[in-house]
């Protein structure tokens, strides 16, 4: 579940994106509260007006990623029941974890891109990747489906060159890391981070400032 703001663009507006919208989606609009539907009728997305009324709308960022609180989410719950849908917004598993990378392979149709099979922890996921230095046994940041990256691109499932892809394999640059160097490449962990673990900014930086994390 992603969670964002624009006050720019559409203010006193929350919206929440629950899956990928393929350019069909329809919506229902009650009260404050617009549920949005794929072609299939599933819900991918809520919007919400009118926010500030029942959250802490100064204090949320002029844009991006919003974090609910439990409080939040049951002001949200509530808001939804009473425009009278049965939906209940619940929180995901984190979308952007260390991931370990156990094989990785050459595109069949590329001569720079390589597929990579990562363990998130419980799960394994096939990922297509372009940075230079991907390397099967590196531990790496995995973007999942349903990430909201800070420069505001949304990760879904897709396929590079006939290949499916399932999320990303981060660098520096697209995690928005303050000591992020200019130059292309994914993060390669050193020991102690563990596949399925949620991203820790604050820390991972620290190793990227000190030298501990090269590229």
């Amino acid at each position: 579940m992603i969670t964002c703001v624009n006050k720019t663009s559409l203010p006193k507006t929350l919206i929440v994106i629950l899956g990928q919208d393929n350019g069909s989606s329809s919506y229902e609009v009650k009260n404050d509260v617009t549920r949005v539907l794929d072609s299939k009728g599933q819900v991918i997305g809520f919007n919400f007006f009118n926010i500030d009324q029942y959250l802490d709308y100064d204090h949320m960022p002029e844009g991006g990623q919003v974090k609910l609180s439990d409080s939040d989410l049951s002001a949200l719950n509530k808001k939804v029941k009473e425009a009278g849908f049965d939906d209940e917004l619940a929180y995901g598993k984190a979308t952007l974890v260390y991931g370990l990378v156990e094989t990785c392979e050459s595109h069949p149709d590329s001569d720079h891109l390589h597929v990579c099979q990562v363990n998130v922890g419980d799960e394994k996921h096939q990922i297509v990747c372009g940075a230079p230095n991907i390397a099967q046994g590196q531990t790496v940041v995995v973007a999942l489906p349903g990430t909201l990256m800070p420069n505001g691109a949304q990760i879904w499932p897709g396929e590079l060159r006939g290949v499916d892809s399932y999320g990303m394999i981060c660098s520096a640059r697209e995690l928005g890391l303050p000591h992020a160097e200019d130059k292309r490449g994914i993060i390669s962990l050193p020991a102690g981070f563990k596949a399925g673990d949620a991203f820790e900014p604050t820390k991972v930086d620290e190793l990227l400032a000190s030298g501990a994390i090269k590229l």
